[in-house]
């Protein structure tokens, strides 16, 4: 029997390149596993869940074939290619009844009332988004899209946060708006395709000189954030997770 990693990935599916949709088999899995324990299993009951940017689908599905999640997802996706795939692969597995996606602007969406909000949002720093791949820009330092979900008011926000994408700036901001850090999950990851574009690493570099951003010569942290609103939440680990996410 195939396991739901593998079915996904064996899904008959428009073929598509890095510069079409967004890949990195790494960070999608540590999304994927991060909705399954943060989100899918803690909030099994909720009625709603919203996404913002579900790519290809593939962290969503392979996070619900996993669990036991009741509720229904909708997922808003800009970048038509992403879309398609994400429809393509939903539609094979037949989950159209838990999870939709929208071919349109979060922002702009009419966006219903939901338990909870979930994102890998764009998180590469540049001076403006003429990159390989101009969806992933997060502006100059890369947690405008971050710091803009956190303002929406949901009552939880499950988010990936990069240890170079001014985290702690994220946190307190976090913070400001009314939240708790619930739970998070954490873990290292080499610089890929996309974080390794020349314009991309000048911006790193330039945000690790003013002390925004952490890594290593090999590595950086990726963590998935459980954003919690503090009248909602018995604990707050924010401080734990600044330590780690500047450790580097």
């Amino acid at each position: 029997m195939q396991s739901a990693a593998s079915q996904v990935l064996c899904d008959p599916v428009p073929v598509y390149s890095k510069q079409d949709v967004f890949f990195c088999p790494e960070e999608s899995h540590f999304y994927s596993y991060c909705l399954e324990r943060l989100v899918f299993n803690r909030y099994s009951d909720a009625d709603s869940i919203i996404e913002f940017g579900c790519g290809d689908g593939s962290p969503v599905i392979n996070a619900l074939m996993r669990s036991c999640f009741g509720g229904t997802i909708q997922g808003y996706e800009l970048n038509p290619d992403a879309y398609q795939v994400a429809c393509s692969r939903i539609a094979h597995l037949e989950l159209d009844e838990t999870y939709s996606v929208h071919n349109r602007s979060f922002f702009e969406a009419d966006i219903p009332n939901a338990q909870c909000l979930i994102a890998n949002p764009p998180y590469l720093p540049a001076p403006d988004n003429n990159i390989c791949m101009p969806l992933l820009h997060g502006g100059s330092d890369g947690a405008t899209i971050t710091n803009r979900l956190l303002t929406l008011d949901c009552p939880n926000v499950m988010l990936l946060v990069s240890s170079y994408s001014n985290p702690v700036e994220t946190i307190e901001h976090g913070l400001d708006q009314g939240y708790a850090i619930a739970d998070f999950m954490l873990t290292p990851l080499p610089f890929g395709y996309y974080s390794s574009e020349p314009k991309v690493r000048n911006s790193i570099a330039k945000l690790r000189q003013n002390q925004q951003a952490f890594y290593s010569q090999n590595i950086y942290f990726l963590a998935g954030v459980l954003f919690t609103k503090q009248e909602l939440c018995t604990t707050d680990l924010s401080n734990e997770l600044i330590k780690v996410m500047t450790a580097l």
